[in-house]
């Protein structure tokens, strides 16, 4: 057996970091996810796992891989890990944090913008029955100048969605747990609120928080009978903090004017109403999904497996085994 295990393919950086540092490795070569069965095959004895979001690993693949010192997660999210039990098992986990933070950002930019102006509604016109000509009222959307922008999470990526979005005249209102430095805020020329009055406020509500129990459905049925009736909800971050078919009530209901969803509650499954609605954007999540972002995604996994094997300080540890 070898002494990597890759669970999806990977950019071919990674690779080559790996073959130049003369280890042996194998990639999974199945079509589509790796099921468990396949995944416990194959780590039985490795000392390293490479694996994406898509790849849950837990307690029973932990227990079975032995020789395991460390889930190298390709991805800056790690909720598809058991890390608590990695931990006890003296299993390092490392992330991919901060190189999708731009990619992220820009694709939310992007969703904003394609909804606002009814970008994706327009090319499907144009696909299909396309339309008579230009006529003053017709496919009118919305610009995003002087509107509100409320941000839900301001750490990397949310403060780059900010930079981004300034520059189009948004205002920029936004709760965490705590506020950011008096200069941060001036520089985003951001203002913290609550999350009850961001919810309240947003003219275009984007989600950028971790997943947890506290943020579990952070939007559900109350949180959107809060939001205006012209509002536009976006979610590039973790799938479950909507309540989907709470989600699917608001726009039945009018409650809210159109949403737009590049994660989801049930992934990769989407809840079978959204596909009825011409105002809500669905991508397959594809956040970080640009060349530059994956590579260096690859560079950072690939030279944690490296130090893992030769006994050196790893990058990006989310579970301490101090």
């Amino acid at each position: 057996m070898k002494q990597i295990f890759i669970s999806a393919d990977i950019p071919q950086n990674g690779i080559q970091r790996l073959e130049e540092a003369g280890l042996e490795y194998a990639v999974y070569e199945g079509s589509g996810v790796i099921s468990k069965k396949e995944l416990l095959a194959a780590t039985k004895n490795c000392r390293v796992l490479i694996c994406p979001l898509s790849t849950p690993v837990d307690q029973e693949i932990i227990d079975h891989a032995e020789n395991l010192q460390l889930i190298a997660n390709f991805g800056a999210g790690f909720n598809n890990i058991d890390t608590d039990y990695a931990r006890e098992k003296g299993i390092f986990v490392t992330n991919t944090p901060y190189v999708s933070t731009n990619a992220t950002a820009e694709l939310t930019a992007g969703l904003i913008i394609a909804l606002s102006r009814r970008i994706v509604e327009g090319d499907q016109l144009m696909h299909h029955e396309g339309f008579s000509g230009w006529a003053p009222l017709f496919f009118l959307g919305s610009e995003l100048k002087d509107k509100t922008l409320g941000i839900i999470g301001m750490g990397q990526i949310g403060r780059s969605l900010a930079e981004k979005m300034t520059a189009f005249g948004m205002r920029i209102v936004y709760t965490q747990r705590h506020a950011l430095p008096m200069k941060e805020e001036a520089a985003l020329n951001a203002t913290y609120l609550s999350q009850e009055e961001v919810i309240e406020q947003a003219d275009i509500l984007t989600l950028h928080a971790p997943l947890t129990e506290e943020t579990h459905h952070l939007l559900n049925h109350e949180a959107f009978q809060r939001m205006k009736a012209s509002a536009f909800v976006i979610n590039a971050s973790r799938g479950p903090l909507i309540h989907e078919e709470a989600l699917v009530q608001a726009l039945k209901g009018n409650q809210i004017a159109g949403a737009a969803l590049d994660v989801y509650e049930f992934e990769p499954k989407v809840t079978e109403a959204l596909k009825d609605f011409k105002n809500v954007i669905l991508t397959p999540h594809i956040g970080n999904a640009s060349i530059e972002a994956r590579q260096q995604m690859a560079e950072i996994v690939a030279k944690n497996a490296i130090a893992c094997l030769k006994d050196e300080p790893l990058d990006y540890i989310v579970n301490d085994l101090t």
